[in-house]
């Protein structure tokens, strides 16, 4: 399907469809978070034991299938264009999602997964929309109104899959695939092309598609490396509470599910004010390197505070600083963008989908063996946060570098306007 479009279409109605893709696509998965695990019970006879050993192996199946798939349907983008790759993938997790709640028995289940993996790759292809369409001074305020997309997403899906799934296991599945199937229709009548055939690489080169060979990209543009590096820290921090949260309050200051999901919501809301309406003017007063600087020191003091918190009340102030490191992920996002061609930020989305992924795999295991082990050891060891200790470390290094990205860079905007040139 064609359409002309004038230059202004693009970015207006492209904007809307990608903060819409988000934002459906992160509901949908939201939605399976307290249902998904209770389906696997239900299907292993009620051994919670059994059950939780096939949810860990349907987590890192994803992750893998993200780590793998990321990098393909980036390069798939930039050969053919941002909008049928972001289509098809949309309309498959639709299917898939009625696949799910079809699904018989675990086999079939984990196929679904498997799926669900591949198709919900199509982030990567989402925010390279966003850099096609967007100015370099607007671009860090876009990758902002994604992860707005991301963190409202994720208040809004779990507690819609908890009160369907406490009537039915399955019906969560079936609204998530109506809302990808309906998100799939709006883009298909809706969104233009972002990536104009000029612009789109010539031939598909498959040994750059797998995740190591996509790497080389990262060695084209000096400091590109360095921020992929910022970027795989700042993740491998993002995924200590997913992995810990409940386990961590629960111990540490005798939360039950209400008061965990509260401080979540919490967390959710703080995070979407931040990307709405801070990054944009963060970067216009501090730059996107200030705000990187900026976003990352927050991060450390908020995981120290976490960590020691005494009380309730003092991890509460630990989310009043780490607010402001909803910084970090859209100043970076948009300094590496302003780093490749056009018709490479498929690939370099795809590289960042699967640096997510791999920490998506690592990270929990990281995180609950630390957790296991300061609970066994918390006699003579009395740190009980030390997995958020690692995550701080983890931003530490990330901000040693983003020091070093600072100092040894040449000014932003030279930098930004050569690559946008």
């Amino acid at each position: 399907m064609t359409m002309s479009v004038s230059p202004r279409a693009p970015r207006q109605a492209g904007i809307g469809f990608i903060f819409a893709t988000a934002l459906i696509d992160v509901i949908a998965m939201g939605v399976m978070i307290p249902v998904l695990p209770n389906l696997v019970r239900s299907m292993v006879g009620g051994d919670t034991a059994v059950a939780a050993d096939y949810t860990m192996i349907f987590a890192v199946t994803w992750g893998v299938m993200q780590f793998v798939c990321s990098p393909i349907l980036g390069m798939l983008s930039d050969r053919f264009g941002r909008r049928p790759v972001l289509l098809i993938s949309i309309f498959g997790l639709g299917i898939d999602y009625v696949f799910m709640a079809l699904a018989p028995n675990l086999g079939w289940l984990f196929v679904g997964r498997l799926i669900n993996g591949i198709t919900a790759a199509s982030f990567s292809t989402a925010n390279a929309y966003i850099a096609d369409i967007t100015t370099p001074e607007n671009r860090a305020k876009a990758f902002g109104m994604m992860g707005a997309a991301f963190g409202l997403g994720f208040i809004l899906g779990p507690a819609i899959g908890g009160f369907l799934g406490q009537y039915n296991l399955r019906w969560p599945f079936y609204l998530s695939a109506a809302l990808a199937l309906a998100n799939w229709l709006y883009g298909y009548f809706v969104l233009p092309e972002s990536l104009p055939k000029d612009r789109r690489t010539k031939t598909l080169n498959w040994r750059k598609a797998n995740p190591v060979g996509s790497l080389d990209l990262l060695k084209s543009s000096p400091g590109l490396m360095g921020m992929a590096a910022i970027w795989f820290l700042y993740q491998m921090a993002h995924n200590v509470f997913p992995s810990i949260f409940v386990l961590f309050v629960g111990h540490k200051f005798g939360w039950g599910p209400r008061e965990a999901a509260t401080m979540l919501v919490v967390m959710g809301v703080v995070s979407v004010v931040v990307q709405v309406f801070l990054v944009g003017r963060a970067v216009r007063v501090l730059g996107e390197r200030g705000a990187l600087v900026v976003g990352l020191t927050c991060m450390v003091a908020a995981f120290a505070i976490y960590s020691l918190a005494p009380n309730p009340w003092v991890f509460y102030l630990g989310q009043a600083v780490g607010a402001l490191g909803g910084l970090t992920g859209p100043s970076l996002q948009s300094l590496m963008a302003a780093r490749v061609k056009p018709s490479e930020q498929g690939r370099l989305q795809g590289v960042n989908s699967a640096m997510m992924g791999i920490c998506a795999i690592i990270g929990p295991a990281i995180y609950l063996s630390l957790l296991a082990f300061a609970i066994r050891q918390e006699a003579w060891l009395g740190l009980p946060g030390l997995p958020i200790m690692a995550a701080g470390a983890f931003c530490a290094m990330a901000l040693v570098l983003a020091w070093r990205l600072v100092r040894a860079q040449a000014p932003e905007s030279s930098a930004t306007g050569q690559a946008a040139g």
